[in-house]
């Protein structure tokens, strides 16, 4: 598959949290770094997301902010 998003991270799913809509998706980029992101039940039955799996964290956003105090 070919995507446009120039941003693609490569990890693996440390956790599912699943929710009564959405399932909050732990993905372990480094020993150091994760990404979390929720996705829809249904995209974690149809993906078929369990722990150990290896997986992509695609990002396109047009803006990120960043903010300190």
């Amino acid at each position: 598959m070919e995507i446009s998003a120039r941003n693609v991270l490569k990890g693996k799913v440390k956790r599912v949290v699943r929710g009564a809509v959405n399932s909050e998706v732990t993905l372990e980029l480094t020993r150091d770094i994760d990404i979390v992101a929720i996705i829809t039940n249904s995209s974690v039955d149809r993906l078929k997301l369990e722990e150990g799996d290896r997986a992509f964290a695609v990002i396109k956003a047009s803006n990120v902010m960043i903010s300190v105090d």
